[in-house]
């Protein structure tokens, strides 16, 4: 049997197929442990169930799919149903219920889901709050900047010639003052904005150590590789997940970052077009990689000049490195050593 799963945040509708692709029942469970749990004794109740498609096993499947791997079914990604479909047979949840068991069927979803369990999904929710913190930051350093340029004059003038974190700390040492006037509103919301920045600031600075840390501990060698930061190398192992076993080849973990060229020949026009698909977080890690190895590795200067003398354009020369880039890295990624010290991880927990 091979179940299909519609996810949403407060249901899952089920759908089962047999191998020759007959539907036998569709069911909706809740999103919660007993509803994990009645899904699978139904779906078994059918027979013997080997394969599960679900959608969104990122965010709203992820429980389920962790679920699912528990008890040793293999869990498949399956995207968006096919639209011209869609359109012909109309859209319910029973209907991409039922697509996602047959994507899993036909071979159509392939990849199998990340396991959402250990050191990697660590990363992840540390990169989350991480990237919220920078943004936030960000955001009331602006929001600073541009309440000081409509301030009183006197208080412009003394604060016109710092620097951003001299600016923030002069006004974190002013003494808390009650607003009566535009001065004195000024004052209380620069220093108000200068505390949040300074409190972002530690949030960004514990979150990196706690990214540093994790890399020390689950993979310290892709630290190794020249131009290879914790932010570049946080965001490649979450893009290949902590079962990095389901990438099948470096060319498939090439087509997951976007950096494998993809065929767009026609009759007597043989060439390749840019792959615009793919994690594009882990395709601009890629990029920082080759903007780093391009200011200081003299190696990768020579190959780019040499690749412009062939005939290509810079640009072209840059996506080439970028590929190669990804061989080498998938090697550190996928290297037996580091899935030794992943089981070992998951032994202990």
């Amino acid at each position: 049997m091979i179940v299909g799963v519609d996810t949403h945040k407060d249901f899952h509708v089920a759908a089962v197929i047999t191998a020759l692709g007959v539907l036998l029942a569709t069911k909706t469970f809740p999103t919660t442990r007993a509803g994990y749990q009645a899904l699978v004794k139904w779906a078994r109740g059918f027979g013997v169930v080997q394969r599960a498609g679900v959608e969104c096993t990122g965010s709203y499947g992820a429980a389920l799919a962790r679920h699912l791997a528990a008890a040793h079914i293999d869990v498949f990604e399956v995207n968006q149903p096919d639209k011209a479909n869609r359109r012909r047979r109309g859209k319910n949840d029973t209907i991409d219920a039922e697509s996602a068991a047959r994507s899993v069927l036909n071979g159509q979803a392939s990849a199998l889901a990340k396991s959402g369990q250990g050191p990697v999904e660590m990363l992840r929710v540390f990169k989350v709050a991480k990237t919220s913190a920078v943004k936030s930051r960000t955001q009331a350093i602006n929001q600073l900047k541009a309440v000081l340029v409509s301030a009183d004059p006197v208080l412009r003038d003394e604060l016109r010639e710092l620097s951003t974190a001299k600016l923030v700390q002069r006004c974190i040492e002013w003494a808390p003052t009650t607003p009566c006037d535009s001065a004195t509103a000024a004052r209380f919301t620069l220093r108000l904005l200068a505390c949040r920045i300074d409190r972002l600031s530690q949030e960004i600075t514990d979150l990196n150590a706690q990214i540093a840390a994790v890399l020390a501990d689950h993979n310290p060698a892709i630290l190794d590789a020249y131009g290879v930061g914790p932010d570049t190398a946080a965001t490649l192992l979450i893009a290949a997940g902590d079962n990095s076993e389901r990438l099948r080849s470096e060319a498939s973990f090439a087509a997951l970052c976007g950096v494998s060229p993809v065929e767009a020949s026609s009759g007597r026009t043989q060439r390749h077009r840019l792959n615009r698909g793919g994690d594009r977080q882990a395709n601009c890690a890629l990029r920082s990689i080759v903007l780093v190895r391009l200011r200081w590795d003299q190696r990768t200067r020579d190959y780019i000049d040499r690749r412009v003398c062939e005939g290509k354009t810079k640009r072209e020369a840059v996506r080439c490195l970028k590929r190669y880039i990804a061989r080498e890295l998938y090697r550190v990624i996928t290297s037996p050593d580091h899935r030794q010290r992943h089981t070992r991880l998951l032994d202990e927990q």
